[in-house]
């Protein structure tokens, strides 16, 4: 016997058959559409597609993330502060220290180098020659330590952190994180030497004015010549910053030690130094990478000689070139584990 309402028991069913049925299909019509496909669910590797259906190898890690990233860490905030700190501790010195008050009037310093032939002797003479003096003074041993340490610390601080694999993860092309990571270690690197040309030029106009640039050579120089070869001199100091760059960016990629990759390059800076003090060794100076070191001082003649600066340029960048290969064609093969 039907119970009232004949087969509404049935129908009521039957309705909420439809109803969940209808749901269902709105659940997954949009994937479906997505997918060109209205007749199927999509399947895992569907939903896989979609996810990586917009990535962009050029946009994985750029050079304005990771530079953001770099500008932040604590030992960029010092290596300015470095930068920074020298001018202003030089300028003190000259100003205070012992040999300060025995100066006759001719230096508006006094005190500082040891006469007007040399040329730290013509720090005093105005902020163009005290400017390079201070990069005389930071260019053989502080500006390649600051180099070292931008490049030497890319890859190998990302694996001491155990962040370098879920950097090719992401996923980070293994050539354009080594890209990213140099291009970023070599304008911090630039950076920090324009900070201190800039620095050392501000302190110095305020400290002994601004006279023209007077050549160790004799003769000065106007104005315009005078940014004219400081300009040529910090360009040639950043040239000559990329072997130890090199250096400890090729220890960056063969260790996970960052102050191994820096200690390194350092190192091998020091002993090319020391091998070209020794005289015994005669023309076979000429193949180490220290001995065009300080040939930017041609640029101090009243006619800029460019020929040692030439072959200085040239070393530099060959080296620089074939060391970050090797470390190109390392980082390819290597075996990332941490």
């Amino acid at each position: 016997m039907l119970p009232r309402g004949g087969h509404a028991p049935w129908n009521a069913h039957c309705a909420r058959r439809r109803c969940w049925a209808s749901r269902r299909a709105k659940r997954y019509e949009p994937r479906r559409r997505l997918h060109g496909d209205s007749r199927r669910r999509p399947r895992g590797d569907d939903i896989v597609s979609i996810s990586t259906r917009d990535y962009s190898r050029q946009d994985t890690l750029g050079v304005g993330v990771e530079l953001i990233r770099q500008l932040k860490r604590k030992r960029t905030l010092v290596a300015f502060l470095l930068v920074v700190a020298l001018p202003l501790i030089v300028v003190a010195a000259v100003r205070f220290g012992p040999s300060s008050n025995g100066d006759d009037g001719g230096n508006q310093g006094g005190g500082f180098g040891g006469g007007n032939f040399d040329l730290v002797g013509l720090a005093t003479n105005g902020a163009w020659n005290f400017t390079i003096t201070m990069l005389l003074f930071s260019s053989g041993f502080l500006l390649v330590i600051i180099a070292a340490m931008f490049l030497g610390d890319t890859v190998a601080s990302e694996a001491s952190w155990s962040t370098l694999r879920y950097l090719l993860v992401a996923p980070v092309p293994r050539r354009k994180l080594l890209r990213t990571k140099a291009v970023v270690g070599l304008l911090l690197t630039a950076i920090v030497l324009v900070t201190l040309v800039l620095t050392s030029w501000a302190i110095g106009a305020i400290a002994f004015g601004t006279a023209p640039l007077a050549s160790p050579f004799g003769g000065a120089l106007t104005q315009t010549e005078s940014l004219q070869r400081l300009t040529v001199i910090t360009t040639y100091i950043a040239i000559t910053l990329l072997f130890p760059a090199a250096i400890a960016f090729l220890m960056s990629v063969l260790t996970d030690v960052p102050l191994g990759a820096v200690g390194t390059a350092v190192v091998v800076v020091t002993i090319f130094n020391i091998l070209d003090a020794i005289e015994a060794l005669g023309s076979l100076r000429r193949f180490l990478p220290s001995d065009y070191g300080s040939t930017w001082v041609d640029a101090m003649n009243p006619v800029i000689v460019w020929d040692q600066m030439a072959v200085g340029v040239a070393y530099n960048l060959i080296a620089f070139a074939l060391l970050v290969g090797i470390a190109v064609l390392r980082f390819d093969r290597k075996d990332i584990t941490s």
